[in-house]
């Protein structure tokens, strides 16, 4: 059997078309998830619900058929995982507690993986299921991105702005913590490396809105350091990185992270995403606006991005997550247009 195609784009191939799944696409758009959603006490039990999850992850297989599955879970498994009380308000959002010493999360990051071993087991199961032309994505939030929500103690709104200006007031607090989340989420994805993930996915939410010093500070660097440090721990899986928001210095992350592939956003021009791929693979970058909208302008977008970087290495994608109130048509709008169905 030939490798999965959405991996043979992450190797450098331009594939007679482009492999395609959706970020979010396991989730509330399908009448089936919310079902299974019901089913749980709360967002975090789900999550760590091996078979629940498992079901999650699949279900958008089985009905639209994408190249590739992402593992149903959550950015903010890691802050638990060092001991911050992590939980979901409805209509709110997410929620944190207080911030643990940095010494106490310093000892727990390297047994994140274990800790997070349920993540696994869903891995694990998914892979099972999955037909040998599918391929299997894990993931983990950035640790900048997992900062903001920690450091916060929720999800921070418009530029959090509270949580830049500690990047500044008090350097050394922020970037110790981030050096605990780049030990911590490597352990994480190699746990997933071992229980099946074909690929790692690292999401960077909130790239967007950093001058130029800060970005290197807190995202490049940061990316560096896990990569690097994923690579000491064995894995040798594609990465696909993903600074959201980033699309003027997206060219430069490409060059600098040695990710396999970049990702690109809603907002990232298309003559930017052609030179990014002259540098590695690159993936995105629909607007979920968009596909909610459907119609005609959804097919000239499709084609537009076919026709801009359908030449080279590429992963069809959203440039953020699918919204719940999409309709399923319009996915398969785009599957059909791209061929995918």
């Amino acid at each position: 059997m030939s490798k999965p195609l959405f991996l043979r784009a992450l190797d450098g191939e331009a594939t007679a078309r482009p492999p395609v799944w959706f970020m979010r696409q396991a989730g509330r758009y399908l009448p089936e998830y919310r079902e299974l959603r019901s089913q749980a006490p709360d967002f975090v039990a789900f999550c760590l619900n091996p078979e629940m999850a498992a079901e999650a992850t699949l279900q958008p297989m089985r009905r639209l058929g994408f190249d590739a599955s992402i593992v149903f879970a959550d950015i903010l498994l890691i802050p638990r995982a060092l001991g911050q009380d992590v939980w979901f308000e409805k209509g709110e959002g997410p929620r944190l507690g207080a911030l643990p010493e940095l010494s106490r999360m310093n000892d727990l990051a390297a047994g994140a993986g274990e800790a997070l071993s349920q993540v696994g087991e869903t891995l694990s199961r998914v892979r099972s299921a999955l037909g040998p032309d599918k391929a299997l994505i894990g993931f983990c939030g950035a640790p900048w991105t997992v900062a903001t929500y920690m450091l916060d103690g929720q999800g921070a709104k418009g530029e959090r702005a509270s949580v830049r200006a500690l990047a500044y007031s008090e350097p050394e607090r922020v970037d110790a913590l981030l050096d605990t989340l780049v030990e911590a989420s490597a352990h994480y994805l190699a746990m997933q490396a071992r229980s099946g993930a074909d690929a790692l996915k690292i999401f960077e939410s909130w790239a967007e809105g950093l001058p130029d010093d800060l970005f290197e500070r807190l995202v490049m660097k940061p990316h560096q350091k896990l990569v690097t440090r994923l690579r000491e721990l064995g894995v040798d899986l594609p990465l696909i990185g993903f600074p959201r928001g980033s699309a003027a210095l997206a060219e430069r992350y490409g060059r600098d992270v040695a990710v396999t592939a970049v990702a690109l956003d809603t907002a990232c021009p298309l003559e930017v995403g052609r030179r990014v791929q002259k540098i590695k693979p690159i993936q995105g970058a629909l607007d979920p606006l968009l596909l909610r909208a459907g119609g005609p302008l959804l097919d000239r977008r499709v084609d537009e991005l076919m026709a801009a970087w359908g030449e080279g290495p590429w992963v069809f994608n959203l440039g953020h997550g699918i919204l719940p109130d999409t309709p399923i048509a319009h996915v398969e709008q785009v599957l059909k247009r791209i061929g995918a169905a």
